[in-house]
């Protein structure tokens, strides 16, 4: 058994080759992560909706939607808001286009009262095309 020193043969030598396997690891788990929350951001706000019989689509050109769920919360399109945040977008929209149409998409456990409010917001800020969404017989919004 031989013994010898511990002599190292000069400095290190730079390493020139990059290690892919920490960046497809980081990758692997990005992409996983995006698999399972791209059904969730997709998902939109369910609302129970009054069936009509007559209901027809509108044929607005332009158009935005405001919703409100069963628990009276108010959503301009699929994000919630509050109050005074949705006069202000009603108002930016009116001062776009003053023809814009106003689509209210409302479960039918809110109340008249929350409904009368909403319409006073939406006039308020200076839209005066409103139309209720309603499901017709078959199921399909209208």
């Amino acid at each position: 058994m031989a013994f010898g020193r511990l002599e190292r043969s000069g400095s290190p030598q730079p390493m020139s080759e990059i290690n892919m396997t920490p960046l497809i690891d980081v990758m692997l788990v990005l992409l996983v992560i995006f698999i399972i929350t791209a059904p969730l951001m997709s998902a939109s706000l369910r609302l129970d909706l009054p069936k009509a019989q007559g209901a027809q689509a509108s044929d607005a050109p332009q158009f935005v939607t405001v919703a409100v769920n069963a628990q009276g919360q108010l959503h301009w399109g699929d994000e919630p808001t509050d109050e005074a945040r949705l006069t202000a977008r009603v108002r930016e929209a009116a001062l776009r286009n003053p023809g814009t149409e106003v689509q209210l998409r409302a479960d039918k456990a809110v109340p008249y009262g929350r409904i009368a409010e909403l319409i006073g917001l939406v006039q308020a800020g200076g839209l005066s095309r409103i139309g209720f969404v309603t499901e017709t017989a078959g199921g399909g919004a209208r």
